[in-house]
């Protein structure tokens, strides 16, 4: 089963990001076919400022946390050049209507981003990046799912043209894990400012912990931890015995929500020890994170190639 995902360079890596999407590409390498990139072109829909930075940034996060390129296909999307012209030809086979209906467009342009051909068409590049590798399954968050029955849909009108030549992507969400909550309460994301990041100092990381919004109980009051945005994010770190321990101790009362935080901070810290001195290495190694990287664009392009030749042919490009 090809399993494929990536991922926007927008800078720092929260836990959002590695839970709701980097953990699945991460469990998904052991028993599946991953292919997993970095999308740069998309990025773009949002401005490129320093974007070969973020880029870098984002390949050598991903590294720390757990990509291993002898087991996935690991690379940059614009180091593949096929998916413009994947990108190109699906454009004729996508109606216009089911862009005016995507609804990241209309969320982005809501928020005061520029409204241009890149952004509206964003869902047809999203369905090349899909397409041309024969992805089967693609995991995503709930807002995603969208996207992936838009790829269908090009993908069935091309299909019914040419043939069976596109796989029909299927969508993966892991229910707990959809959406991790913010320090707010809300979806975890850089947009809402309420986002605790994966990677930096471990004292601003406590100073954000600290800033999580909790209800005001007194301290020796027994205390709910179902609907705690402290506990629904320690839980994701936490399983067995010890996520039980956690419960009793809300339960007991005795304890603030201070101290609930304390000990999300410790276990945050600790969880992420490993990927963090990684990250020292290929931060400190950056040719090696290159040269992982182009390898990673020939074994996605010894994939993409034949499916752009065998879409030239049917189409009449090829002659």
């Amino acid at each position: 089963m090809r399993v494929f995902t990536g991922i926007q360079p927008s800078g720092d890596l929260h836990i959002g990001n590695y839970f709701g999407s980097i953990k699945q590409m991460v469990d998904a390498q052991d028993n599946s076919d991953t292919f997993a990139f970095i999308a740069n072109y998309h990025a773009q829909t949002s401005g490129g400022k320093d974007l070969s930075k973020l880029t870098m940034q984002a390949a050598t996060d991903f590294l720390a946390l757990g990509i291993d390129p002898e087991k996935s296909t690991f690379w940059i999307q614009s180091d593949v050049k096929e998916v413009l012209e994947l990108y190109w030809i699906l454009s004729s086979f996508t109606p216009m209507g089911l862009l005016e209906r995507a609804h990241s467009y209309k969320d982005k342009t809501a928020k005061g981003i520029a409204a241009n051909h890149s952004l509206f068409s964003y869902p047809v590049l999203m369905a090349a990046d899909i397409l041309l590798f024969g992805s089967e399954v693609v995991p995503v968050g709930k807002d995603q799912i969208q996207h992936i029955e838009i790829a269908r849909d090009i993908a069935t009108k091309f299909n019914n043209e040419y043939g069976d030549i596109l796989v029909l992507p299927e969508f993966r969400i892991q229910e707990e894990v959809q959406t991790v909550p913010g320090i707010d309460g809300q979806k975890m994301s850089k947009s809402y400012g309420n986002v605790v990041n994966i990677f930096g100092e471990e004292k601003k990381q406590l100073k954000t912990i600290k800033k999580i919004v909790t209800e005001q109980v007194a301290l020796e009051e027994p205390k709910e931890f179902e609907n705690c945005n402290v506990y629904n994010m320690a839980k994701l770190f936490l399983e067995g015995e010890n996520l039980i321990a956690l419960q009793e101790r809300y339960k007991k009362g005795g304890e603030g929500h201070g101290h609930f935080k304390i000990y999300l901070a410790e276990v945050m810290w600790e969880y992420f020890r490993e990927f963090r001195e990684k990250r020292e290495y290929y931060e400190n190694n950056q040719n090696e994170v290159r040269e992982i990287l182009t390898a990673g664009a020939d074994k996605a392009r010894a994939v993409a190639k034949p499916m752009i030749e065998k879409i030239r042919e049917v189409t009449g490009i090829k002659y």
